[in-house]
């Protein structure tokens, strides 16, 4: 039989009861374990009839407000959130074996936080978010290292513009879940719903 202690436990009354302060001790226990893009989630859209998609982003930044990323608006992601603002995320940490859950609507970010992201990013992303039309078909990858060259003479010594179709979203939880891995399939599940007095609620999930 598996030892029962080889994987900490979860328990309701050991995590934060502000499911924000609990992801973010989550996070940062991950930071120092996980070598490679701790911050790396799935966003799970869907069509405005049902039909889901899902791709890995990064998280970007995080507070009581949401969960912020950024991408090309016109992308198929974009498209979908246009016609449907509601998301979900998914962080999956090996290392430590924990995932996270959260569901939320979403939102576009204020221009002026996408301008300000947008200048710390590297030159070569600036002007790849202007060289790549996200999620149109193209002919080969030679029409955008040709777009690419073009972008770096224009702006050579230069500051690269926001492109108007590129900015953040950020992601307004009103679920969260914790799980943790334990043996014998015996994982717990622990899921936070946002009451209607905006208090949340902390509920058991059977594995």
């Amino acid at each position: 039989m598996s030892d029962p202690n080889s994987f900490p436990a979860l328990n309701e009354e050991d995590v934060d009861p502000n499911p924000f302060k609990q992801f973010e001790k989550w996070f940062s226990e991950a930071e120092k374990v996980v070598p490679i893009l701790p911050n790396a989630m799935t966003l799970a859209t869907a069509t405005k009839d049902g039909v889901p998609s899902a791709r890995v982003v990064l998280l970007k930044g995080f507070d009581e407000r949401g969960f912020v990323f950024y991408t090309n608006y016109r992308s198929q992601k974009g498209q979908e959130l246009s016609e449907n603002p509601i998301a979900a995320l998914s962080f999956y940490w090996a290392q430590p074996a924990r995932q996270v859950r959260i569901t939320g609507a979403v939102t576009e970010t204020t221009r002026e936080e996408s301008e300000e992201y947008f200048q710390t990013r590297p030159v070569d992303s600036q002007l790849g978010a202007w060289a790549s039309n996200q999620s149109e078909v193209i002919d080969g990858r030679a029409v955008l290292e040709q777009r690419m060259e073009e972008l770096v003479m224009k702006y050579q010594g230069k500051r690269v513009p926001l492109p108007p179709y590129w900015g953040g979203y950020r992601l307004v939880p009103y679920i969260f879940e914790f799980w943790q891995n334990r043996d014998s399939r015996l994982h717990d599940r622990l899921r936070y719903k946002l009451g209607a007095a905006g208090e949340w609620v902390i509920e058991r999930l059977a594995p």
